[in-house]
Order: C-alpha cells, then sequence, then structure tokens
C-alpha cells in the first residue's frame, strides 16, 4: 500500500491518462470505504448542522483524487475540522462504534505547525486507509484533524477504550506511523471523559511513553 499510495500522491483527477502504462489505469480497492466530513464552527447553528460529509471512496485512485482537490490541513480556516471514518460510522462520540471508545490525541507543536501539521494528517490518513495497522484495524473507527489557533490536533479514533492492550499497540504503530518522538507523549482519552471536560483537564488512560513505567523500570 505504501508503493501504491505512492504511486498516485500527485496525480489529481483531471490530470491526463493518456499514454500511461496499463497498470496505472487499473483501480485499486481499499479493504473498508471511507467517508470525508468537513466541519466549520458557527456558534449560530447546532454542532452537527455544520458537519458536511465530502465524499465516499473505496480505492487509492478515488482517495488521491479526494485529497488532492481539497485543501489541506494546515490551509482550513481556524475552527474548522476533517473527519476521515469508515463508512456507516458517524464522526461524533455518540455514534455506536464510537460511544465505548476513545482516541490516540497528538498535539501539533505549534512552533513546527508548518512541517508537522499536513505530515501528520496525511501520514495518518495512509496508514488507516492502508490497513497499516494490520490485525488491529478492527478497532479502530477514523480520524480526526481539529484546526485551531490555540494549537492544532490530530487524532485515532478506536471503538473500546476498555482494551488497553490493543489500544497501546494501536498507539505505538501510530507513533512509528508518524515518527513522533518520545519529548512528545501520546495520551489516550475516553471518550466520556473527554465530552463532560475539556482536553487539558482529562486523565489519559494510556500514554506512551510511560513515564510511570519507566521511572520504576530505571530504580
Amino acid at each position: 500500500m505504501n508503493y501504491l499510495c505512492a504511486r498516485f500522491q500527485h496525480k489529481g483527477a483531471g490530470d491526463s491518462v493518456v499514454g500511461l502504462p496499463q497498470e496505472l489505469l487499473i483501480r485499486h480497492p481499499l479493504q473498508s470505504r471511507w467517508a470525508l466530513w468537513y466541519l466549520k464552527a458557527d456558534r449560530n447553528k447546532e454542532w452537527e448542522d455544520c458537519l458536511k460529509m465530502v465524499s465516499l471512496f473505496d480505492t487509492v485512485e478515488d482517495f488521491w483524487a479526494l485529497y488532492n482537490h481539497i485543501q489541506t490541513a494546515s490551509g482550513l480556516n481556524w475552527g474548522s475540522d476533517y473527519y476521515l471514518f469508515k463508512e456507516g460510522i458517524k464522526p461524533m462520540w455518540e455514534d455506536d462504534s464510537n460511544v465505548k471508545g476513545g482516541r490516540w490525541l497528538v498535539v501539533v507543536d505549534k512552533q513546527r505547525r508548518a512541517q508537522l501539521l499536513d505530515h501528520y494528517w496525511l501520514e495518518l490518513l495512509m496508514a488507516i486507509i492502508g490497513e497499516q495497522f494490520e490485525d488491529l484495524g478492527e478497532y479502530i473507527c477514523g480520524a480526526v484533524v481539529n484546526v485551531r489557533q490555540k494549537g492544532d490536533k490530530v487524532s485515532l479514533w478506536t471503538r473500546d477504550a476498555t482494551r488497553d492492550d490493543v489500544n497501546t499497540r494501536i498507539g505505538l504503530v501510530l507513533k512509528a506511523k508518524l515518527d513522533i518522538p518520545d519529548s512528545e507523549p501520546l495520551r489516550y482519552e475516553v471518550h466520556k471523559d473527554s465530552s463532560v471536560r475539556t482536553s487539558s483537564m482529562v486523565k489519559p488512560r494510556i500514554m506512551i511513553p510511560n513515564k510511570e513505567a519507566t521511572a520504576t523500570a530505571a530504580r
């Protein structure tokens, strides 16, 4: 899948296909069908009324055609979100697939926003649609990027917050795929906790790296 993504990364839907090798004209199906959603905050509307589905896709080619024709995450207005979720899962805590779950949260360094935001978001998208989490894919619901002036966030949502073993493995893969250094810890937050508190007040269920475990092992 990495090979395929590299092949199609810079090709838009409107580009000419005349003269291309036959192998590039073949459509490469994804294991799941995905929906891209967009939200632009509006205080005069209910949250759900601000949420719009952009497109559905289920091939590598359709993903790149979509990605190359929408605004990058770093180009969105403050208060905007992108959500990429498996078809049939709405990007909200209350959805049946999300209500018992949680999220791995990546806080983007404001000083390195230009270098990191689009990189993190694209790498995460390619990881989930390309099934780079392998046998853990069934536990993954979708990915979110929140564009905020006070600090952008990228998150990966999973369906069962009680599965610490599964979620830890997912977090380790996420850390590796995004190449996140140990100096920037990842937090796994339970949706029910986040729904009643601001993120800065939520106690994470899991941390990577686990500072307490590291300190204990060093004694």
